[in-house]
């Protein structure tokens, strides 16, 4: 906790607008709710704070949540959120924004920069698992490059943007398919490539599975592969290796 919200937790106590045991609490680096247990320690101890996952979660407890989390003066992000879930929490919090293709409720607030990255899409249908990087990179403070439909069935398409992609700190590629396009682009740069499978694709795609074992069985040294269409994943990710190759000036 940082000196300036320690004084206020301490003056909240000592006027009385805080128990002396919701003091306690806080100071633990968590929030109780009914529901879940919030992690306000997280950005002291890794730099980010939490995420919050939306499927599964009620349009009502996602409100409670964000309501705390926003109280940190944070960035919060929700993913996985739907029509329905976006809508309550836009009328909630009138500041933030509902990013429908990356089916995401965030509010913004000023973060330190951390380097810049690329997210790569094979092709258009890749793009939901795309944004949710790119945003994801965005609000922990990452510059996104955005590079879209340029899988491996037209070499050319990806070959044009080796310039961009050599400027990067890291780069996300999402594919679905064979799962092709990381290595590639693997081949074209220095930096870290994160790739990310998405269930794009037909029968034999085996919802993503293909794409996922073509991935991790690349042969190009510099690629990692997260969980299938988890695009938070690859983002969040993304913006840890860019942030540390951008303090030390890797770029």
């Amino acid at each position: 906790m940082e000196q300036a919200q320690l004084r206020a937790l301490l003056t909240q106590v000592k006027s009385g607008a805080l128990t002396v045991d919701e003091g306690a609490r806080a100071l633990q680096g968590v929030a109780e709710l009914p529901f879940a247990t919030l992690d306000l320690d997280r950005p002291r101890r890794q730099g980010y704070p939490e995420v919050v996952y939306g499927a599964g979660k009620t349009a009502e407890q996602l409100v409670d949540i964000v309501g705390r989390m926003a109280r940190e003066k944070a960035p919060v992000l929700v993913t996985r959120v739907d029509q329905d879930k976006a809508a309550a929490l836009t009328a909630a919090f009138p500041r933030g924004e509902h990013h429908a293709l990356a089916r995401a409720f965030v509010i913004r607030r000023k973060v330190p920069r951390r380097g810049r990255i690329a997210v790569v899409t094979a092709g258009t249908s890749d793009l939901p698992v795309a944004e949710e990087a790119a945003l994801t990179a965005e609000l922990l403070g990452c510059e996104v490059v955005r590079v879209v439909d340029v899988g491996v069935a037209g070499l050319h398409r990806i070959l044009r943007k080796r310039g961009e992609l050599a400027r990067c700190d890291a780069v996300v590629v999402c594919a679905g398919m064979e799962g092709a396009l990381p290595t590639v682009v693997a081949g074209l740069v220095a930096a870290p490539v994160v790739a990310v499978p998405t269930s794009v694709g037909y029968g034999a795609n085996l919802g993503g599975m293909a794409a996922l074992l073509g991935m991790l069985n690349s042969c190009a040294p510099n690629v990692a592969a997260v969980n299938i269409d988890n695009g938070f994943g690859g983002g969040f990710y993304a913006a840890l290796i860019a942030g540390k190759r951008s303090a030390r000036g890797a770029r």
